[in-house]
C-alpha cells in the first residue's frame, strides 16, 4: 500500500509538469551461462524518464512453470520471497546502485536452483505511459567441471637445454563454453605472464617473451585429450623461477568472450643452472717433461672443456701467454692469431670440447704461463648471447737459457756546480761474456728529488727498449721532446743521459737499471735479466730565485668618469733572462673575493679575466712598457670600480730558443685603491591647480613640477615615473591609482566608476599634468602626484633610480549648482500653469457665450422657455 500511494504521489507530480519520453528499461541481451559457485552480476540501467533522478527497481524471477518469485527492490524491504530471504539476510543475494539510474544484482555463489528468466522492473514515475518499464534475460548455471592438472617440470635445468611445462585443462561440455590455457612464471613478487591460448584459436605472448616468441625460442604445442605444452627452448638462468598453469572457461556474449570460472595451479619452481657453474676449462700437455722446452723444440698444449650442455653451446677458445692473447678459435672455427710466430703458431678443435695448441721452434722468449680462456654462447633468436667465460689454471712453460750476469757502473761526466749548469750522467755494462748472440740491452733512468735525508718516490727520466725506441717518463716528456734532456747509446754496452741547463728539481739521486732480453727470430722479445746501479747523488748550492713587485698609481682617479693608470715593475734576482706574466688582481675590500681583471703572458698574448664585464673590455688597457714594467689604465671609472688593485709577477724561463715556458716563481705587489665620492642630483615636487573648486561636466587640471639641483644633467639623461592617486575623504582613506606615465612615456589609466574621464601629459620635461574631463559629484576628494626620478650617473653611465618623491595634497571640490538644478523644472511647472490658465480662460468664454445665445432664443418664442425632457 506505501508503494502505491509514493507511487501515486510521484505520477501526480509528473503530470503537472508535462509530457514524459520513452521509458527504456535495459539488461544484458543474454542469455548468460555461469557456473554453479561462481559469483554473479546482472546490470539493470532506466533511461528517457520522467521524475525524480534516482529511480527504484525490482528484481523478478521466473522458472518453467512460469511462477514469478520476488528476488530484491530498491524500494520495499519487504518484497523478498520468503523462499529466498535467507540468502538476502546473509548476504548472498545482494542489489547494489550503481547510479541514480543504474542497479546491479550480485549473487556471491550461484547455484542450479538460480537457473530461470530475471526481470527487471521499474515503477512508472512518468507522466504519460511510453516504452518499457521492465527487462529481461535468461540465466543458464551450469556444473563447475572445470580441472587443471599440471605436470610437474624437472626442478633442475642446464643452461641450454629445453624446458618443456605440460598442463592438462578439461571440462564436461554440457553447455556451449571455450577453454583457454596460459603460463605464467614467478621470479620476484608478482607473476609474469608468459603466454596464453584461447578462447578460440588465439595466442596471446607475454611482452617479456615476446621477441622470443618471434624467434621460435618459446613455442606453444596444442596436443590431445585436453593436452598443451610450453617449450623455451634454450633455457637461460633468468628463466629460473617458481612456474604456474591457468585453466579458463569461457562463454560468448553479445560477441565478446566473458570469464565464468578460472582454476590457477603451482607447476613447481624450475631453476636453470648457469653454465658457468658446469663449464669446466683444463689446459694439459702431452708430458710433463714437455714443460721444460730448449730452443727449437715444439711446445704442444691441450685445452679440455667440458659442461652440462656441451651440445648446445657454441665455444670461442683462445690460448693467453703471460694473460696476452696469442691464438683464438671464433664459433665458426675461424682462427685468428695474435703472434709474429706465422706458421709456427697452430690452433685446432681434435674432438668434442678438445682444442690443440702448438708452438714450433720455441725461443726464450716464447717461456710463461700459457692458460686456455673459453667463453659459451647459446643462441637466442637471432644473436648469440654469451653464457660463460673462464680460463684455467695457467701451465708453465720454460725455455732453458743461460742467464747473463751483469756489472754496472754509474758516474757523473759532467757534474753541475749550480743551477743552468749541463750534467752528463754515463752508465757503463761489464762482464757481459755469457750474453747470448741474439740478446740485447735496453737501459731505464730513474730520478729520485730531494736530498739524503729526505729522500722522495723515484720517477722515470725516460727508457731505451731493446729495440732502441725511446719511452720517456711523464715528468721529463716535454723537455725530452724539446731537446732539454737527451738519452742515447754511445756503444752497446755504454749509455749516456745528458741534461743542457740543470733546474732546482733535477737535484737528487739518479739510478740506471739494464736488461738484457733475448730476441726470437720472429722478433718477439723476452726479459731475460735485470741489474741496477747503485744511486748516484747529482746536488749543488742552490740560489733560489726571487721577484719583488712594485706598484704605484700614475693617474689618480677622484670622480666618476675618470681615468685610472697604474704601473707595476718587477725586480727580479738569481735570474737570467727570464720572461714575465701579469694578473691585474682586483677586491672591493680587505679581505673580500679576489678577481682577475686581465692577464698578459710571457708572449704578450692580453687576455680578460672572469672578472670583467664584457661592456666594460673596451675601456681597459695592459700594455708592457719596459723589460720588467707594465702599465694598467682604466677609463672612464665607475662605482663599481672601487676597490683595490695589484700586480702578480711570475718570471718564466726557456731551456733554450723556441722552447716552451718553464714557470720559477710568483709574486704580488702592492695594493693600490681607487676611491671617490658621487654627489648625484636632488630633486623637489610642487603639486598645484589655478581651482581647487569645479563645476559639474567642467574640466579640472593639476599640474606636478619638479625641481633638479646638483649638477646640470646633460639632455635626455633624466626621466620620471609619474602616478596620481585619488582620495575621496580629506586626509585619510584608501588612496586610488587614478593614471601613470612610465618614464617612456607610456601612459596608463586606471578603471573608473565614473562617467567622468582623464588624461595624463607631460607639459614640458619638469612638468606633468592631470586633466578630469566631464567632472561628476564623486571626483571631489584630495589628488597627490608619486614621482620616481630616474638619471644617468656620471660614474657608471648606467641609468640609476632616486627616491620615490611624495606631493602635497589638492582637495578638489565639485560644486552642486542649485539654480542650475531647479531652473528646468521651475520652468517647467511656469509653462503648464500658464497653459492651464489659458485653457480655463477659454472653456469660460466657450461657456458665457453659450448661456447668451440660449436666452436670445426664449424670446423669440414668447418668453416661453424650451425645456428639454430628461433621458428617464
Amino acid at each position: 500500500m506505501e508503494r502505491r500511494v509514493r507511487a501515486l504521489a510521484l505520477l501526480a507530480v509528473l503530470l503537472c509538469v508535462g509530457q514524459s519520453q520513452a521509458r527504456i528499461v535495459k539488461v544484458p541481451p543474454g542469455p548468460l551461462v555461469r557456473v554453479e559457485g561462481e559469483p554473479v552480476s546482472i546490470r539493470c540501467d532506466v533511461t528517457q524518464y520522467d521524475g525524480p533522478r534516482e529511480q527504484e527497481f525490482d528484481w523478478i524471477m521466473s522458472k518453467e512453470d512460469k511462477r514469478r518469485i520476488n528476488i530484491i527492490s530498491t524500494m520495499e524491504s519487504d518484497f523478498t520471497d520468503a523462499a529466498l530471504r535467507s540468502r538476502v539476510a546473509s548476504g548472498d543475494i545482494t542489489i547494489k546502485r550503481l547510479q541514480d539510474n543504474v542497479v546491479e544484482l550480485r549473487v556471491k555463489a550461484v547455484t542450479a536452483q538460480d537457473s530461470g528468466t530475471y526481470w527487471c522492473r521499474t515503477p512508472s514515475t512518468d507522466s504519460v505511459t511510453s516504452g518499457n518499464y521492465e527487462a529481461q534475460v535468461i540465466l543458464t548455471v551450469i556444473p563447475k567441471s572445470l580441472k587443471v592438472s599440471p605436470q610437474a617440470p624437472p626442478p633442475v635445468v642446464p643452461e641450454g637445454s629445453d624446458l618443456v611445462l605440460a598442463c592438462n585443462v578439461t571440462r564436461d561440455l554440457t553447455h556451449s563454453t571455450y577453454l583457454s590455457v596460459s603460463w605464467s612464471v614467478k621470479k620476484a613478487a608478482s607473476p609474469e605472464e608468459l603466454l596464453t591460448f584461447g578462447p578460440g584459436e588465439g595466442v596471446t605472448v607475454g611482452v617479456g617473451v615476446a621477441q622470443r616468441f618471434l624467434d621460435g625460442g618459446v613455442r606453444f604445442l596444442p596436443g590431445r585429450n585436453g593436452v598443451f605444452q610450453l617449450v623455451i627452448s634454450r633455457a637461460m638462468a633468468s628463466d629460473s623461477g617458481v612456474y604456474g598453469c591457468t585453466g579458463t572457461e569461457w562463454t560468448s556474449e553479445n560477441r565478446k568472450w566473458v570469464q565464468i570460472v578460472q582454476s590457477v595451479t603451482e607447476m613447481g619452481r624450475v631453476t636453470v643452472t648457469p653454465t658457468d657453474q658446469s663449464l669446466t676449462v683444463k689446459t694439459s700437455s702431452p708430458s710433463s717433461s714437455s714443460l721444460l722446452l730448449y730452443p727449437g723444440d715444439t711446445l704442444t698444449l691441450t685445452c679440455s672443456v667440458a659442461a652440462d650442455t656441451l651440445d648446445a653451446l657454441a665455444l670461442e677458445v683462445g690460448w693467453l701467454a703471460d694473460g696476452r692473447e696469442l691464438i683464438r678459435m671464433e664459433r665458426g672455427g675461424v682462427v685468428s692469431s695474435n703472434s709474429s710466430k706465422g706458421a709456427g703458431l697452430s690452433l685446432e678443435r681434435t674432438g668434442a670440447g678438445e682444442y690443440r695448441l702448438k708452438l714450433r721452434e720455441v725461443s726464450g722468449a716464447d717461456g710463461g704461463r700459457y692458460a686456455c680462456r673459453t667463453r659459451a654462447f647459446v643462441k637466442q633468436g637471432g644473436a648469440w648471447l654469451q653464457t660463460a667465460d673462464k680460463t684455467s689454471d695457467a701451465v708453465t712453460v720454460k725455455v732453458s737459457e743461460i742467464k747473463p750476469n751483469l756489472t754496472l757502473t754509474l758516474k757523473a761526466a759532467l757534474a753541475p756546480t749550480t743551477t743552468d749548469d749541463p750534467a752528463e750522467l754515463d752508465c757503463n755494462v761489464s762482464a757481459i761474456a755469457h750474453l747470448p748472440a741474439q740478446s740485447r740491452l735496453a737501459v731505464k733512468w730513474e730520478h729520485a728529488p730531494g736530498d739524503a735525508n729526505n729522500p722522495a718516490t723515484a720517477h722515470t727520466v725516460a727508457s731505451l727498449d731493446a729495440h732502441g725506441n725511446l719511452i720517456p717518463g711523464p715528468v721529463y716528456a716535454e723537455r725530452l721532446k724539446g731537446g732539454a734532456v737527451a738519452l742515447s747509446r754511445v756503444q752497446p754496452n755504454a749509455f749516456k743521459l745528458r741534461f743542457l741547463q740543470m733546474q732546482d728539481v733535477d737535484s737528487g739521486e739518479y739510478v740506471c737499471t739494464v736488461s738484457s732480453w733475448s730476441v726470437s727470430s720472429q722478433g718477439d722479445a723476452t726479459q731475460t735479466s735485470e741489474y741496477k746501479s747503485p744511486p748516484l747523488p747529482v746536488r749543488w748550492v742552490r740560489k733560489n730565485p726571487v721577484v719583488n713587485v712594485a706598484a704605484k698609481t700614475v693617474r689618480e682617479a677622484s670622480v666618476g668618469g675618470a681615468t685610472f693608470e697604474m704601473s707595476c715593475k718587477a725586480f727580479p734576482e738569481n735570474l737570467d733572462d727570464p720572461g714575465f706574466s701579469v694578473e691585474i688582481q682586483w677586491q672591493d675590500g680587505l679581505g673580500g673575493d679576489n678577481k682577475t681583471i686581465m692577464t698578459l703572458n710571457p708572449d704578450n698574448v692580453m687576455q680578460h679575466g672572469p672578472g670583467t664585464e664584457p661592456n666594460r673590455r673596451d675601456a681597459l688597457v695592459l700594455t708592457k712598457s719596459g723589460a720588467a714594467e707594465f702599465r694598467f689604465r682604466l677609463a672612464g671609472v665607475q662605482l663599481s670600480d672601487k676597490g683595490y688593485y695589484w700586480c702578480k709577477v711570475t718570471a718564466f724561463k726557456k731551456q733554450k730558443p723556441g722552447q716552451t715556458w718553464t714557470k720559477v716563481v710568483s709574486s704580488e705587489s702592492n695594493k693600490v685603491r681607487i676611491d671617490f665620492q658621487e654627489n648625484g642630483l636632488s630633486f623637489s615636487i610642487n603639486l598645484h591647480s589655478n581651482s581647487s573648486s569645479v563645476f559639474p561636466m567642467e574640466t579640472a587640471t593639476m599640474e606636478c613640477s619638479l625641481t633638479l639641483s646638483g649638477s646640470s644633467p646633460q639632455t635626455g639623461s633624466v626621466a620620471y615615473e609619474v602616478r596620481w592617486y585619488f582620495s575621496r575623504l580629506r586626509g585619510g582613506g584608501a588612496p586610488v591609482l587614478v593614471g601613470s606615465m612610465s618614464r617612456f612615456g607610456v601612459v596608463s589609466k586606471a578603471l573608473r566608476n565614473s562617467s567622468s574621464d582623464v588624461s595624463v601629459e607631460r607639459k614640458d620635461a619638469d612638468s606633468f599634468l592631470l586633466s578630469i574631463h566631464g567632472t561628476q559629484s564623486s571626483d571631489s576628494g584630495e589628488y597627490q602626484c608619486f614621482v620616481t626620478p630616474w638619471y644617468v650617473s656620471a660614474a657608471t653611465g648606467a641609468w640609476t633610480e632616486a627616491g620615490e618623491l611624495t606631493s602635497s595634497r589638492l582637495f578638489l571640490t565639485v560644486r552642486f549648482a542649485v539654480w542650475d538644478s531647479l531652473k528646468l523644472p521651475l520652468l517647467y511647472g511656469a509653462a503648464a500653469s500658464l497653459v492651464v490658465g489659458l485653457l480655463s480662460v477659454l472653456l469660460g468664454l466657450l461657456f458665457a457665450r453659450c448661456c447668451r445665445n440660449g436666452g436670445r432664443s426664449g424670446g423669440r418664442n414668447g418668453g416661453v422657455p424650451i425645456l428639454f425632457p430628461d433621458k428617464d
